[in-house]
């Protein structure tokens, strides 16, 4: 493997530590490129993360959101992902995301910074039902 390809350290130490979680869990680099999702992202968005791989934001944004209340595209600079790579600091969200079968799941998004000891950036993203919605409950009725 190249030293170009290499990821930093704390970025494989992050994919470790959300392969571990039962909650649905996220990884970006600090250009926003999706590195990693783990199980239980995959059975939320319906495909796991060895089917999809690593994907930019343009293309993960398309395929899963988020969306707004109105059904709109949540801009890319105000998601608490962004924000937490871009500010280096924790934030948290409430959106729509879709599934690849269509059923859009309220969520409560919460990310914070992951810093390399090179100064490189990432963020890791947990996610849950949003408070109401109950356990895996959709808007259209489904289950996740």
């Amino acid at each position: 493997m190249s030293t170009a390809a290499q990821k930093p350290l704390e970025l494989i130490l992050a994919r470790n530590l959300i392969s571990a979680l039962s909650t649905p869990a996220f990884l970006v680099d600090e250009g926003g490129l999706l590195v990693f999702y783990n199980e239980a992202a995959g059975m939320l968005l319906g495909k796991p993360w060895e089917e999809l791989g690593t994907v930019g934001p343009q293309e993960w944004g398309a395929l899963f959101g988020p969306f707004d209340d109105a059904g709109d595209p949540i801009p890319y600079d105000t998601l608490p992902l962004v924000t937490a790579v871009r500010d280096d600091r924790p934030a948290h969200g409430e959106f729509e995301i879709r599934s690849t079968d269509g059923a859009e799941h309220r969520v409560e998004v919460s990310a914070f910074p992951i810093q390399t000891a090179h100064g490189s950036r990432g963020a890791i993203a947990v996610l849950w039902p949003a408070a109401g919605t109950g356990s895996g409950a959709t808007r259209n009725g489904a289950s996740a």
